[in-house]
């Protein structure tokens, strides 16, 4: 049975990692869940055996998502797609900071504005945003990053004040380290995201993400569950400290 008989979700960002394990984990629960991304091999895998329609676009492309929402009345709506690139704010290009407000704020946002009509119509739904510890805590040489997240955060409060009226729930998640390629195409070198945030450290992996995922969406309908702070057992201080796999007992 789908969770709180939602039936139908929407889950952008979804090719891969956190976007990937939620899609697939919402589709074992019942729903069908429309799936967008840009790699649409990435997409027609993940469909394979699950109640997933594949939608390849790009999030910042606004007619073509404009017109995916009009034809499809999701339940669920995760909005995790994002993208990264480290460095210090001055030693980033003009179209760094382009490309990251469009993508981390803009769609999301603009996404927002096109499905909360019909969820605040149907007085159902459950809304999910994908943000970051680097949202809400000091992250050095991820400045732009942490100011997407950071107006995520502040979305996500602000949003949950103007439904509360509604039967519409509005949960964000702060993931610390995730085992994602996201790190990879931050650094612009996989292997080294590897050697650098992976290797010798226990990390979080994408399904533990859509566990959390399926929790939220699946408490009830009494009930919002508004932030979950989510980090490795040996990631803390807002995941600005780290201890290494080895010092486990």
């Amino acid at each position: 049975m789908a969770l709180n008989d939602y039936r139908v979700a929407l889950v952008t960002g979804a090719s891969s990692g956190i976007g990937a394990a939620a899609t697939t984990a919402l589709a074992e629960h019942g729903l069908t869940v429309h799936a967008l991304a840009r790699r649409a091999d990435r997409l027609a895998a993940l469909a394979e055996g699950h109640s997933v329609v594949p939608h390849a676009l790009d999030a910042t492309d606004d007619s073509a998502v404009a017109a995916l929402l009009a034809g499809i009345e999701p339940d669920v709506v995760v909005l995790n797609a994002g993208t990264s690139k480290a460095g210090a704010l001055h030693e980033l290009s003009a179209a760094d900071v382009d490309g990251q407000l469009a993508l981390n704020v803009g769609a999301v946002l603009k996404t927002l504005q096109r499905v909360l009509p019909g969820l605040i119509a149907r007085n159902r739904g459950h809304i999910v945003l994908i943000g970051s510890v680097a949202g809400v805590y000091p992250l050095a040489h991820s400045t732009l990053y942490a100011a997407t997240k950071a107006a995520i955060h502040t979305a996500a409060l602000s949003l949950r004040a103007e439904l509360a009226k509604t039967r519409i729930r509005v949960t964000e998640i702060l993931p610390g380290r995730v085992r994602t390629e996201i790190h990879g195409r931050s650094l612009g070198d996989p292997e080294e995201a590897r050697r650098r945030l992976f290797d010798g450290f226990e990390t979080l992996e994408p399904e533990d993400i859509a566990e959390a995922i399926v929790y939220a969406v699946g408490a009830p309908q009494r009930v919002n569950v508004g932030v979950i702070e989510i980090s490795p057992t040996h990631q803390a201080y807002g995941g600005n400290i780290f201890a290494p796999s080895a010092s486990q007992p």
